[in-house]
């Protein structure tokens, strides 16, 4: 990836000498998470997505979880701690996160966010999440992941049973 195609997520961690891949596809916004693991070549319980959330109290709150699963908001409101929370309207991302839709990152938003991430990532050597726009993740330990942005583990996504 040339210097000037780097997003500020990236930039963020080579200031912080992290270690990361980066990864670019066509940028599709109609693409689900699931088919960016396929075109990644990824089991999609390694691809995360970002999502942001508000409270009753009017706190904000980052989950992110595997993009085949989805963000239970119960168990979410447990873990900020609130009563109750609810998906950001998508025309309120940019202006809150600096990103837009399928390229948000939980690295770099334009303030920092009490955000919290699926309980099995850190079993993951390596993890994948957006890069700070369409067509661009990373690849990235957890731990370095969780450290850069301050994110904490909990049980967050809906439970199926099989």
């Amino acid at each position: 990836m040339k210097k000037e195609d780097k997003t500020n997520v990236m930039r963020i961690l080579d200031g912080k000498k992290i270690p990361y891949q980066s990864h670019t596809y066509e940028a599709d916004p109609t693409l689900t998470g699931e088919q960016i693991a396929g075109i990644l070549g990824e089991d999609p319980e390694k691809v995360f997505k970002t999502l942001v959330t508000q409270a009753k109290s009017g706190t904000y709150y980052v989950f992110v979880v595997p993009v085949k699963e989805e963000l239970d908001l119960k168990k979410a409101a447990k873990a900020a701690g609130e009563k109750a929370i609810s998906m950001l309207k998508q025309k309120d991302l940019l202006p809150l996160t600096g990103y837009v839709h399928g390229g948000c990152s939980p690295v770099g938003m334009k303030k920092p966010f009490a955000t919290f991430i699926h309980e099995t990532a850190p079993s993951f050597e390596k993890i994948f999440v957006s890069a700070g726009r369409v067509g661009a993740q990373i690849e990235i330990a957890p731990a370095d992941l969780m450290s850069v942005a301050g994110i904490k583990t909990a049980d967050i996504i809906v439970c199926t049973e099989n």
